[in-house]
């Protein structure tokens, strides 16, 4: 994916339409990025949706179909739960909005990589229309490959250039089938959900985005808020306006992960974060100890990452923790503060 191109089956993915008169009001009020008003036709949109608190609810990203109908995509674990909550919120708003679950109709093809537009370009009934001109980032296009009807999605949580390609089911074996003749090699999910993502920093939803932390604290907060009114807004606003938050998720190297019988570690999922002298979990001023959300092995890098909250007062990058795992400990520095990628596709180089 790093050298050519890659496919990572994302059919996984939870899809639901949002359609009716009323469909912009609720999606405007659910979602903290503008995807109402002047938005156009055809744009995909990556927003949160908040809770009361402003704690971050649900990561996802929204394409507007048309003036009252947008297209939901989410993750699979959170998706009957946003699903549910956009009902509900329709419902007591008094709103006339649908809100139609199309995951099980839905197949999804990332295809990602250098030589991704190529790849497709190749098999594309109107290759031009993938040009970079014609087809901007986080812009959709309905387009055929070999007569194959796909919404196609500019956008990438691996870092390297490329599509989602959203697909009826129907069609699904066969588009794999198609990319997969052109040369694509098939890459597992822990790529795209973990490893990859991770050199990017980019964060995953009910790992290092929780209701427990806001937007500010993720690195996601956006330069303006929007005008129109939305959930949350309040707190979020009032977040806004603080010197510094609590505390803000940081991005860390295993700076060694062999250990004492010489075997190489490479963790995955959640593990505990300390301060070495001590041992001590760092505990912020809102009482939230500290811990890696998310720690996974970046190949492109050779470093175990992980990403973790820390209190202010400790995110200097350099600053040191350990960590554990199967009984013993790694050390851990701060690489970035906030949202700042560790590997840079357009060169391929580590972030010095």
């Amino acid at each position: 994916m790093s050298e050519n191109v890659g496919m990572i089956n994302l059919s996984h993915f939870a899809v639901y339409d949002v359609l009716g008169p009323d469909a912009e009001a609720l999606m405007e009020y659910t979602c903290v990025a503008k995807v109402g008003g002047d938005t156009p036709i055809g744009k995909g949109v990556y927003t949160h949706f908040l809770d009361k608190r402003a704690g971050v609810r649900a990561d996802l990203t929204v394409i507007r179909h048309a003036h009252d109908r947008f297209r939901v995509i989410d993750g699979a674990d959170a998706g009957n739960r946003d699903y549910i909550w956009l009902k509900r919120m329709a419902e007591d708003k008094g709103w006339n909005a649908y809100i139609d679950d199309r995951s099980d109709h839905m197949a999804c093809l990332g295809v990602w990589g250098p030589n991704a537009r190529k790849t497709i370009q190749a098999i594309a009934d109107d290759p031009a229309a993938w040009d970079e001109e014609n087809f901007p980032f986080a812009a959709t296009r309905q387009l055929t490959l070999k007569g194959i009807p796909v919404e196609a999605f500019r956008i990438s949580y691996v870092g390297e250039q490329g599509w989602e390609l959203h697909v009826a089911f129907s069609y699904g074996l066969s588009l794999w089938d198609l990319v997969y003749a052109q040369g694509a090699t098939p890459v597992g999910v822990e790529t795209y959900a973990n490893s990859r993502r991770m050199e990017k920093s980019l964060r995953l939803q009910n790992a290092d985005l929780l209701t427990e932390y806001n937007l500010y604290e993720a690195g996601l907060a956006r330069p303006k808020v929007k005008e129109a009114d939305f959930y949350g807004k309040a707190p979020y606003l009032e977040q806004r306006e603080l010197e510094h938050q609590a505390a803000y998720l940081c991005t860390l190297s295993m700076t060694d992960n062999v250990d004492s019988e010489g075997i190489a570690r490479y963790p995955v999922g959640s593990c505990p974060l300390m301060i070495p002298d001590t041992g001590e979990v760092p505990i912020d001023s809102k009482g939230r100890r500290s811990y890696l959300t998310s720690i996974a092995y970046g190949p492109s890098i050779g470093k175990n990452i992980g990403l973790g909250y820390l209190p202010h007062e400790l995110c200097q990058e350099g600053r040191e923790f350990i960590t554990e795992y199967l009984g013993e400990q790694f050390p851990m520095k701060v690489e970035a503060v906030g949202y700042k990628p560790l590997y840079d596709p357009e060169n391929k180089l580590p972030r010095s």
